[in-house]
């Protein structure tokens, strides 16, 4: 399980290191993709198999399901990391997540999210009500 926050720097190559606490699980070779609310997704193999199975089951017919997979699979990418622990952030993820220099990387849990700062900040200061969230979250027995 990932979990936890960690800031860094992207470097002049545009490579990211990845938190020693999350490598292991991640391991060597992960995919990296488009996330929600403008952040990037890291998956272990595992864990984007089990996604790549649920996504397969949605029905083709259906417009909005058909746009959610090709958003998830198009920026796909397989990645590795270099003995630093380090890997290459794709062009078209960068601007993507309009990373800079800054980022934030957080567990959720079975994936990592890569938060350029800014992104990450504004997003913390925005007006969600995570009181509200939970009590919403409660009433389905979560």
């Amino acid at each position: 399980m990932f979990i936890g926050e960690y800031s860094h720097a992207v470097d002049s190559k545009k490579r990211m290191i990845i938190p020693a606490k999350f490598r292991e699980e991640l391991g060597e070779n992960f995919i990296l993709t488009k996330g929600l609310d403008g952040c990037l997704y890291a998956y272990p193999l595992n864990e984007w198999k089990l996604l790549e199975e649920k996504l397969k089951k949605l029905p083709l017919t259906s417009r909005n399901a058909r746009a959610f997979v090709r958003f998830f699979f198009s920026g796909a990418n397989e990645m590795n990391l270099d003995k630093q622990g380090r890997t290459s952030i794709p062009q078209n993820l960068i601007e993507y997540a309009h990373i800079k220099k800054e980022i934030v990387s957080i567990g959720v849990s079975t994936r990592i999210e890569v938060w350029s700062k800014e992104k990450w900040e504004e997003y913390n200061d925005s007006d969600i009500d995570f009181n509200e969230i939970a009590e919403k979250m409660s009433e389905l027995g979560i």
